[in-house]
């Protein structure tokens, strides 16, 4: 592993692993949660991060990255500024649970234009949910969703379901890749 994907991956180890009892996102329980927020909302973390998936997107035409409000807002700006400092300048959005009630009244925030090729994000992938619905929401504004990706995938069926409307994903890291920490550090009962 390339030593700014094992940075991360121990960031992500150190920062934004926690035990206890907790309900996902999904409504299943966990005996450890994910906070990769913690991670993405670090200076050296939202670094790491960006250019991760930046490496990840080499070689794929996108216009610009977001999701689902709150998780994919840090990816998607840290991506933003690091795509330019790359010279590939990204534009990032972000996606509301439903359109606002006043004002503009949309869904789909920030620079997304009609026919833009887009990559998707997230942190932390469980059963797919909050990325299928930001894929809905994309499209619906007229972007073409050209992948989903998340830092770390959970192996709970998100990926599958993914697959299986047609889209492509990639994960910087699965569950596998932290299996062993989260063992090793797993509280006795």
């Amino acid at each position: 592993m390339e030593e700014r994907r094992l940075q991360l991956l121990n960031e992500i180890k150190q920062r934004a692993v926690n035990f206890g009892t907790f309900v996902l996102s999904s409504g299943q329980t966990s005996h450890y949660y994910l906070d990769c927020r913690l991670v993405t909302l670090s200076p050296f973390g939202a670094w790491l991060t960006a250019n991760a998936f930046l490496d990840t997107f080499e070689g794929i035409a996108l216009d610009a990255v977001g999701g689902m409000s709150v998780a994919a807002d840090p990816i998607a700006a840290a991506i933003a500024v690091e795509s330019w400092h790359r010279s590939r300048p990204l534009r990032g959005f972000i996606v509301r649970k439903e359109a606002k009630g006043h004002g503009m009244q949309r869904q789909v925030e920030g620079p997304l234009q009609r026919g833009d090729r887009v990559a998707v994000v997230d942190d932390v992938l469980t059963t797919g949910g909050s990325i299928l619905q930001a894929i809905d929401a994309v499209e619906a504004a007229g972007a073409t969703v050209v992948l989903a990706a998340v830092i770390l995938d959970r192996l709970q069926g998100g990926g599958e379901k993914i697959r299986e409307r047609g889209y492509t994903l990639h994960s910087l890291f699965t569950l596998d890749d932290i299996r062993d920490y989260l063992e090793a550090q797993q509280p006795a009962d």
